[in-house]
């Protein structure tokens, strides 16, 4: 490996600022820049599985995390009548795996992340629209007419990455299906303990407590991509749709303030065959988008950095660990974003008869079966 590389990482997300503190843990120079004119992402709450806090324990930031959240006791699925359909136990899974269901607002894990880096390395401001690689470096040119030359790139900028479109023209995004509203509310009444979900002909609610007595929600809705009608519904819209689901759905939807909705059709990416590319390497969302439904997605971002770290560690050449990194990520990633896919499928469908079957034979899973998918997720070859 040449003495003290330079490491230019696009995109200051999640999957960019994790991948800069990993390698800062290498000793190795690393700058992130990021299109938004600052680093406050859009977004609402977000759940770590017990994988994620894995890899941070190793980038020695999980102790700032845990600070910053709280683990919930459980992850609930219900009907749209409140009886249960699922249950898992995330105390007696955190047992084996470690700290497992840790819900944490977006912003803050960010801050998180911002304050383990120098802020002289994080440019904001900065949207690379294509890259050159040559023999001995690459070239990354912005949207602003200013170029950058580097050693090595690391592409982390998110689903519609301009790069990855230029390295791989037919990897758009593709549409689940189905459409997502979010929202923050402080609701000091309602003291809960555990992460849930509501599958219903209607669609599909998520509500995970947060610190600060405030719940983060979700609500998914069967549409036709990029429907604008979908995008003026209110809030009291919303729970005017879920208005014949359990209680407290309709009144925290109510509840939230209009400006505080945030709403995207759910999109991923159809598994790629590679992440490599000589000196450039797709990381989180701009290699393996996955839709949300094993809330894997920032967790996968996470796996990435600190698998990156592993392999920079074992290979004297940065090449070689990119290849090793993508050998050891493609398989992995793509049996997560196939099995999501999946699960939303399943999740929205809205067939009075299919919905009552499928909720029937939710509550004859043994627990064996989804012990072994948890195991799946969970066991990490950092």
């Amino acid at each position: 490996m040449k003495t003290n590389p330079s490491f230019t990482i696009i995109g200051g997300g999640i999957a960019g600022l994790t991948t800069a503190i990993a390698l800062s843990r290498l000793g190795l120079n690393a700058t992130v820049f990021e299109a938004a004119p600052n680093v406050r992402p859009l977004g609402a709450g977000l759940a770590l599985a017990a994988n994620a806090i894995q890899a941070f324990e190793r980038l020695g930031v999980a102790e700032a995390v845990i600070q910053r959240g709280r683990q919930l006791h459980a992850l609930s699925i219900y009907d749209e009548s409140g009886r249960v359909v699922t249950r898992t136990d995330s105390l007696a899974i955190s047992k084996r795996y470690g700290i497992d269901n840790f819900a944490i607002h977006r912003a803050e894990l960010h801050q998180v992340l911002l304050d383990h880096l120098p802020s002289s390395i994080v440019f904001t401001s900065k949207k690379a629209i294509r890259m050159e690689q040559q023999l001995d470096g690459v070239t990354v040119f912005f949207e602003d007419g200013s170029s950058r030359q580097t050693d090595y790139l690391l592409v982390a900028d998110g689903i519609h990455s301009p790069i990855r479109r230029q390295l791989l023209p037919e990897s758009a995004p593709r549409y689940a299906g189905y459409t997502c509203w979010r929202g923050v509310v402080h609701r000091p009444d309602l003291p809960m303990t555990e992460a849930s979900e509501t599958w219903g002909r209607r669609g599909r609610v998520g509500i995970v407590p947060l610190t600060d007595e405030r719940v983060y929600w979700f609500a998914c809705i069967n549409a036709s991509p990029q429907n604008q009608q979908m995008g003026l519904l209110t809030s009291r819209n919303l729970a005017d749709h879920f208005r014949h689901y359990h209680a407290p759905i309709s009144d925290l939807l109510a509840g939230t303030p209009d400006e505080n909705l945030l709403w995207n059709d759910i999109i991923d990416l159809k598994p790629l065959k590679r992440f490599a590319f000589g000196r450039t390497l797709l990381l989180g969302d701009a290699a393996h988008a996955t839709t949300p439904n094993l809330g894997q997605g920032a967790c996968q971002a996470i796996e990435d950095a600190a698998v990156l770290a592993d392999t920079m560690g074992k290979n004297v050449s940065v090449e070689t660990a990119f290849r090793d990194f993508e050998q050891r990520r493609l398989s992995r990633t793509r049996t997560i974003t196939n099995t999501s896919w999946r699960i939303g499928q399943v999740a929205q469908w809205s067939n009075p008869l299919l919905t009552r079957t499928r909720n029937y034979l939710f509550r004859l899973v043994p627990s064996s079966l989804s012990e072994r998918q948890l195991e799946m997720l969970y066991t990490v070859d950092f």
